[in-house]
């Protein structure tokens, strides 16, 4: 019989800490934006604290002068930050992720000591080979070529000295949350992911252990991020479960697609924030995304501090997808 694992319903009532988490290996875009804007208004209208996080886990990709760009193009935006960024801020940090292997060796240690994690040395093009036909979004499922057929109940795995990914059992369970923009969610891990990594077998720290342990540690008590996460949600959830730390709330935005409904990317570079920086004032921006937010009924230009009393995830739309073409 399948059980249910519920992320608590309890409405938050202390000081609201959110967190904008980019990824320094290219150019923000307006979908970049888009987030870090809801985030920060979603904590500044209730009095509350926001993060800047480098996530630079991809270390050949990322590049510090990236990082810098990001902060100047917050900056240019009005977008402070209370804590982190480059120069640490706050007693939290570091706050770029390449700088916290021992803090994500030791929450992957108290899983190992329990016997949660076992060794897997699939390729990513065998998983993809087990792959039903129409499963094409872009989301893996691990048929669990490698997993034990029996659990043993207390080998610890050696976290350590690696010799293949380390993967994290998951039971057939629903994860059931409310997201403050998608409602009600139940999505159950076995089948939309099944087991998976911890870390790569070069070293690299996967990201659903990294952004655990990184929210909890530095105190968010609300992530905003796109739809596209919406899935991870439910295996973030099950982490906090297991490490013991309180699960925050989860607000989650339409993607801003281009003129054809796709998603924007790096490479998208009208979109990106050098281009919009040549051609728009910050209001021009501002009153763009508020818009797209549903904050203002017109996409005029507005300045931060008004769009602060408009704040409402009620307003935000929950649809996949929101045009962002003529800013």
């Amino acid at each position: 019989m399948e059980t249910q694992t519920h992320a608590s319903e309890m409405p938050f009532t202390g000081v609201p800490k959110g967190r904008f988490a980019p990824s320094p290996s290219g150019r923000m875009h307006l979908g970049n934006l888009f987030t870090a804007l809801v985030s920060w208004l979603s904590v500044k209208s209730r009095g509350g604290k926001w993060v800047l996080r480098i996530e630079d886990l991809d270390r050949q990709r990322s590049r510090e002068e990236y990082a810098m760009q990001i902060e100047d193009d917050l900056l240019w935006l009005g977008l402070e930050w209370d804590e982190g960024g480059l120069k640490n801020i706050g007693d939290a940090g570091p706050y770029c992720q390449s700088m916290r292997d021992e803090i994500y060796a030791d929450a992957l240690r108290s899983i190992g000591d329990r016997g949660l994690l076992y060794p897997c040395r699939c390729r990513r093009a065998d998983i993809l080979a087990t792959q039903a036909p129409h499963q094409s979004d872009g989301r893996v499922v691990y048929a669990g070529t490698c997993r034990p057929s029996e659990r043993p109940p207390f080998l610890k795995t050696d976290v350590d000295n690696l010799v293949a990914a380390l993967r994290l059992y998951v039971p057939d369970e629903n994860i059931c949350f409310t997201d403050l923009v998608f409602g009600k969610q139940s999505i159950n891990l076995a089948r939309h992911c099944g087991d998976f990594v911890m870390r790569r077998a070069d070293g690299a720290w996967a990201y659903q252990l990294a952004v655990v342990v990184d929210d909890a540690l530095m105190g968010v008590t609300e992530v905003v991020r796109g739809c596209d996460l919406l899935i991870s949600t439910a295996q973030q959830i099950y982490l906090y479960s297991l490490l013991g730390y309180d699960t925050p709330e989860f607000m989650h935005l339409p993607l801003i697609c281009n003129h054809l409904g796709q998603r924007l990317s790096k490479r998208d570079a009208m979109m990106d924030v050098g281009t919009l920086r040549k051609n728009f004032t910050a209001r021009e921006v501002l009153g763009r995304l508020a818009y797209m937010a549903r904050l203002i009924p017109e996409p005029v230009p507005i300045g931060l501090g008004n769009l602060i009393p408009e704040f409402s995830v009620e307003r935000i739309p929950a649809v996949g997808c929101v045009i962002g073409e003529g800013v």
